[in-house]
């Protein structure tokens, strides 16, 4: 190895480690930056008074203190750990399958999700249900669970040599549910079909503490085994055949890899709604100006920062309403994708 290339290593290292702070100190300041803005503007020193307030055990009460503690903080919460979860989701599905267009979009998982909720929201008579905040995320999961068993039918026994077959397998099981979905609405009453409308499209406007529990449990946990197998999952980028030899089963690990990010995107798509484009978007962003070993990490903490500041977004862009949340991601990573398209077309 040169010294250039070493040079190069330390670079990127530093680069990183740099990264880290900054996403730190972002992690840390854009809840109070956050929180204050909405239909109520709010400033930044209320914000504080009330959060050091709040954390003190006092009670700082008054109209300002409810809608910061009980609107728009859960909120950002549930931004945060979704967009965490679903970039870290696609980062880790374009590893493994080593597609760079592979999300829980075009794998089918989230298409599952949506219909195992679908098929709650229809039966329960609406998200508010009494089992909705338990039925919700169970239905979303095994619609999850049964895409991804689908697609490993349909790719055969042997994963390693069947990339772009599931790659197919997923595009089409995603469609095959989309149309389910949408069958199942046919028959449903209006309220019913309301109710699936609004949540399709993504939203945060349903999030309080009782409801943060289960996707911050869920998530975090699944995705600390991602992260603790990174090593592994990198070493899939390689190529099967190096992985092996690295003493890494390579079918296993992507089996479990797919069944984690179908439990991460289930609880995501049953609580949020559909949300596009983040999978897909946030780790070629991390890619293009953070390569390396970290990069996992990155992509997850920086996909969390993103949702927080689209979910401002929906919240201010037009006076007393809201856009949904789904609408702006894919806004954003169409005109995204449009210039790295561009920019390669022009190379």
């Amino acid at each position: 190895m040169t010294s250039a290339s070493l040079s190069l290593g330390r670079g990127y290292s530093s680069l990183q480690h740099l990264a880290f702070v900054c996403l730190g100190l972002l992690t840390l300041a854009t809840p109070v930056l956050a929180v204050s803005f909405g239909a109520a503007q709010i400033g930044v020193a209320e914000v504080l008074e009330v959060l050091l307030a709040k954390l003190s055990g006092a009670d700082p009460g008054g109209v300002t203190a409810r809608i910061l503690i009980e609107l728009r903080l859960p909120r950002i919460l549930l931004a945060f750990i979704a967009g965490f979860g679903l970039a870290l989701a696609g980062a880790v599905l374009q590893t493994v399958t080593r597609n760079p267009l592979a999300d829980p979009y075009l794998f089918g998982i989230s298409s599952g999700a949506s219909l195992g909720a679908v098929v709650v929201i229809t039966l329960l008579g609406g998200v508010g249900g009494a089992l909705a905040s338990v039925g919700l995320p169970l239905g979303a999961f095994i619609g999850a669970s049964l895409a991804v068993l689908m697609v490993l039918a349909l790719c055969g026994r042997d994963l390693n040599t069947q990339i772009e077959r599931m790659l197919l397998s997923g595009v089409a099981i995603s469609f095959l549910f989309g149309a389910l979905a949408s069958l199942m609405l046919y028959f449903s009453g209006p309220q019913s079909a309301a109710s699936v409308l609004f949540w399709s499209l993504g939203s945060f406007a349903k999030a309080s503490w009782q409801m943060l529990w289960l996707p911050w449990l869920l998530v975090l946990a699944a995705s600390a085994i991602l992260l603790l197998l990174k090593r592994q999952i990198l070493a899939i980028q390689a190529g099967d055949e190096t992985a092996h030899t690295l003493g890494i089963r390579v079918q296993r690990l992507r089996l479990v890899s797919l069944l984690l990010c179908s439990l991460i995107t289930a609880v995501l798509v049953a609580n949020c709604g559909g949300i596009g484009f983040v999978g897909l978007m946030v780790p070629h962003m991390v890619r293009l100006l953070l390569p390396g070993r970290f990069a996992l990490l990155l992509t997850a903490l920086v996909g969390g920062l993103f949702m927080i500041w689209v979910d401002v977004l929906a919240r201010c862009l037009l006076s007393y309403q809201e856009l949904p949340v789904g609408i702006i991601t894919a806004v954003i990573g169409s005109l995204f994708f449009l210039f790295i398209l561009g920019g390669k077309r022009s190379n």
